[in-house]
């Protein structure tokens, strides 16, 4: 019976910390629009990777998680300190071997879900709110996530009109122009301050 109650607790701390959230290797999850990204993060940030060490939960022995320190560049919603770091529990064995993709020197933009009772946080919808920012061709900043900006902005121009949200000629255009790959940094942390200033 202990086992089993073990074994239950486990699982609850885990779908907890994740659901409903396309995903790390194996773990499915809910297509989540910008718009949607933004609200169901607590904090949403833009850093560079310290640490991604990977252990078991301080709590739970059998629980693989990652544990990911960030030097905070810019801070889009809620509040951070010059680094911030957080617990992220590992679906997958796979993500064992190379911190589910985290890598010291990444810079990254993160929306990070609240942290559980059992201190667990991740991105929100998983690797649909982790964006790399890298620099194209010609060396402007842009950013994607996990999915290659996959349906990143469907249906946000009826939902931000729904809500009475105005928004600034430049992000309109943005989110008119519905696409995947990768999108210029400045236009798209632009779109979500103006989001995250709804959700306040």
């Amino acid at each position: 019976m202990r086992k089993f109650l073990h074994r239950s607790l486990l699982l609850a701390a885990a779908l907890a910390a994740s659901a409903p959230a396309s995903a790390q290797q194996s773990a499915l999850t809910t297509h989540r629009n910008l718009d949607q990204l933004t609200d169901r993060a607590a904090l949403i940030l833009r850093g560079n990777v310290v640490s991604a060490q990977v252990e078991k939960h301080p709590q739970f022995a059998n629980l693989d998680t990652v544990v990911v320190t960030v030097r905070v560049r810019e801070t889009l919603k809620g509040a951070a300190r010059q680094t911030h770091t957080f617990r992220q529990y590992l679906w997958d064995i796979r993500d064992r071997l190379d911190a589910n993709g985290y890598r010291k020197g990444q810079d990254l933009l993160l929306f990070l879900i609240e942290p559980n009772a059992h201190g667990l946080s991740s991105p929100a919808g998983l690797d649909q709110g982790r964006f790399r920012i890298e620099r194209n061709a010609a060396g402007d900043e842009v950013a994607v996530n996990g999915q290659g900006n996959f349906r990143l902005f469907d249906g946000l121009a009826a939902e931000v009109a729904k809500e009475g949200t105005t928004l600034s000629p430049a992000s309109l255009r943005l989110v008119d122009a519905p696409q995947s790959g990768p999108v210029a940094v400045a236009a798209l942390t632009r779109l979500v301050r103006e989001l995250a200033a709804v959700d306040r």
